[in-house]
């Protein structure tokens, strides 16, 4: 069985049943266009929001290559623990 953030197959079925209903085949594109929209200018305000951030450190002259470091160090660990653990599924 199938499962999507702890949702089965037959949940899901019956949310887009709902959605369905309440909106209307028609208006479920524009719903799905204006979703990714904003998903879209999220992300993209997120860039912003670091990009300025690495300017002012560059600007005040701080070094952030420790950053990388860590996040190296962090996604070794991650793939430690996938190797030790596995994947884990709930029953």
């Amino acid at each position: 069985m199938t499962h999507f953030l702890f949702i089965s197959g037959g949940e899901i079925f019956f949310i887009l049943f709902i959605v369905v209903m309440v909106f209307g085949a028609d208006k479920i594109p524009d719903i799905a266009r204006g979703l990714g929209k904003g998903m879209r200018q999220l992300k993209d305000a997120t860039e912003d929001i670091k990009q300025e951030i690495q300017k002012s450190a560059d600007k005040q002259g701080i070094n952030t290559d420790f950053t990388k470091d860590i996040k190296n160090q962090i996604d070794k660990v991650k793939e430690n623990i996938n190797d030790v653990t596995g994947t884990i599924k709930r029953k």
